[in-house]
């Protein structure tokens, strides 16, 4: 089968297209035969081996996972023994990020990793909801938010989580900022955005707004500055950034949290949670994915050069089946 194969760290051109054994199957795993994967920014930690202290998990020298990809969308083409909830020729779409592999024709991973893909939605569309939107609903369901007149801001507003958490907070009635490039923002008022900051003119933790809710998906600023950019009582949720705010979020948040009354949290990602309800969404009408573009799997590489400009709007996917 041809495989997105690396064996080193690096840019984009460290990737390349090998042929490669069919994965074997297990008892209770079902074989997908991928239409399209989604990237994410863990894709392009695990590409380029930075931070560096990821490379505890990822692999100190070289990458210990060979073929990357997460949310895939395809088709089951084989079913183990044990699985009882798929069949062969159902659609389906999920996030195996606990296996990775998703760049390739065939997948291998349990049963309980996929639901059944809406018919509305095309492969790229599905292939791009996993990650994303479920980081987006748990950001905002998950963390004991009180949703009435509330102020939202969103910092990495115009990626796959921010379109996502924007149309769930309007749908609940939020007043919302979005914060992104200034290329994004138009598009980010047209999905909503009540108001719009470029970051590379504004800092919103140095503004005179405060806000109910913050999620930030890139943070990078001290748990203190968040902290000033909340209302009394809100609550800042860090769902991604760097190191250095990772680790203040963790070990200093709650100090914060208790002396100001303004919580610290940060979100542990709960893979393919609420999943379910979010395709039901998709379905209803009631959210939509959000694409930038869609790559041939030759074309892999322009698609993580294009996710490491941080340039996308939505969502990269790479279509495996042309």
């Amino acid at each position: 089968m041809k495989t997105l194969y690396r064996t080193k760290y690096g840019k984009p051109d460290v990737l390349s297209i090998i042929e490669t054994p069919v994965p074997l199957l297990k008892s209770n795993e079902v074989r997908i035969r991928v239409h399209a994967c989604a990237l994410n920014s863990w894709d392009w930690d695990q590409l380029v081996g930075r931070p560096l202290l990821f490379r505890l998990l990822f692999g100190l020298f070289k990458p210990k996972q060979k073929v990357l990809g997460a949310d895939v969308a395809g088709v089951v083409e084989e079913v183990g023994r044990g699985v009882t909830s798929l069949k062969v020729g159902d659609e389906v779409v999920g996030d195996i990020s606990h296996v990775w592999g998703g760049f390739a024709e065939f997948v291998c991973a349990d049963e309980k990793s996929f639901y059944l893909k809406p018919k509305l939605l095309s492969w790229a569309e599905a292939a791009s909801v996993p990650q994303a939107a479920v980081l987006a609903y748990q950001s905002l369901y998950d963390m004991g938010f009180s949703w009435k007149g509330k102020q939202l801001l969103i910092n990495g507003a115009g990626g796959g989580v921010g379109t996502f958490a924007l149309q769930y907070a309007k749908r609940e009635g939020l007043e919302v900022t979005c914060v992104d490039s200034e290329e994004k923002l138009d598009a980010l008022k047209k999905m909503g955005a009540d108001h719009v900051i470029d970051f590379r003119k504004c800092n919103y933790t140095q503004t005179e707004a405060k806000y109910d809710w913050i999620i930030d998906v890139v943070a990078n600023q001290s748990v203190f500055a968040y902290s000033r950019a909340l209302n009394p009582g809100g609550c800042f949720v860090m769902n991604g950034g760097k190191v250095s705010s990772i680790l203040q979020v963790a070990f200093l948040g709650p100090l914060v949290s208790m002396i100001t009354g303004r919580k610290m949290k940060m979100l542990i990602y709960q893979r393919n949670k609420h999943l379910e309800d979010i395709l039901n969404d998709l379905s209803a009408g009631k959210v939509r994915a959000t694409l930038d573009s869609v790559y041939s799997l030759s074309e892999a590489s322009a698609a993580f050069r294009k996710l490491g400009e941080g340039k996308a709007f939505g969502k990269v996917v790479v279509k495996i089946v042309e």
